[in-house]
């Protein structure tokens, strides 16, 4: 897929897509390095206000790709890239809202957890199926989930692998606006254009003040990669995740 139809700007905002280059809504090391780098270049821009997150048409993104999770060959590359990605999310000075119309699972999921603002079709379904694959939490949700939703509502999202649906999603505050007649995007494009227009930097310390200290997050992203690379070095988790895989395809 060309970078063009996953990285477009305009109204002084940058949307990303999550996908990865063969055009499927799964994320690669390539396509979170393309994310990271993103993200970093619009954190340096001025003219970039707002970042949105958005999907395929009727996806947003079914999570990593399982196929380098079972080649170690790809493992060190995959850490790094993860790493990057999930760091730039926790630091990013500028607004970040999502647009939500379909299936967010794993990492399409986790990934909301540093949005500002969350919009989502009814649609909408939201799955982090980690502890079924043997694996561990990402990007600081170990942190951001029990913050968000309760400690036990975030328990049962993820120790239980529970599917939450747009409207329980919604009243959770996984969501924060749950869309009935508009469109996720064109909600997203219409408050970030009104985000845009604020005094930038009024608006990135305000920001910055609500989000807190985020050296906390990245020493628990670094930690739960870390518990991730140990869990794909163990035999029992990669013949689960083989078998994940069979079914998958």
């Amino acid at each position: 897929m060309d970078d063009k139809h996953v990285i477009e700007f305009g109204n002084h905002t940058l949307a990303l897509t999550l996908s990865g280059a063969d055009g499927r809504p799964v994320l690669d090391h390539r396509a979170y390095l393309r994310l990271a780098q993103a993200l970093r270049d619009a954190a340096a821009r001025d003219d970039v206000r707002v970042v949105v997150l958005r999907g395929l048409s009727g996806c947003f993104c079914l999570g990593g790709d399982l196929s380098e999770f079972l080649d170690a060959d790809k493992h060190q590359s995959l850490i790094g890239a993860v790493t990057d990605m999930f760091r730039m999310l926790a630091t990013f000075p500028k607004p970040i809202l999502a647009c939500v119309d379909g299936d967010a699972v794993g990492v399409g999921c986790t990934v909301l957890f540093h949005c500002d603002l969350v919009f989502a079709s009814a649609q909408s379904t939201f799955r982090v199926p980690f502890v079924d694959f043997g694996l561990v939490p990402d990007a600081a949700t170990s942190i951001l989930a029990p913050e968000k939703l309760g400690y036990a509502n975030a328990f049962r999202f993820f120790c239980l692998g529970e599917t939450l649906d747009a409207k329980k999603a919604h009243a959770l505050g996984l969501v924060t606006d749950l869309l009935e007649a508009e469109k996720p995007e064109a909600a997203a494009a219409r408050v970030a254009w009104q985000l845009a227009k604020k005094p930038a930097r009024a608006l990135a310390q305000t920001r910055g003040l609500l989000k807190g200290d985020t050296a906390q997050l990245c020493a628990r992203i670094d930690r739960e990669v870390s518990l991730f690379h140990d869990a794909l070095q163990d035999e029992a988790t990669l013949r689960r995740l083989k078998r994940i895989a069979r079914m998958a395809a």
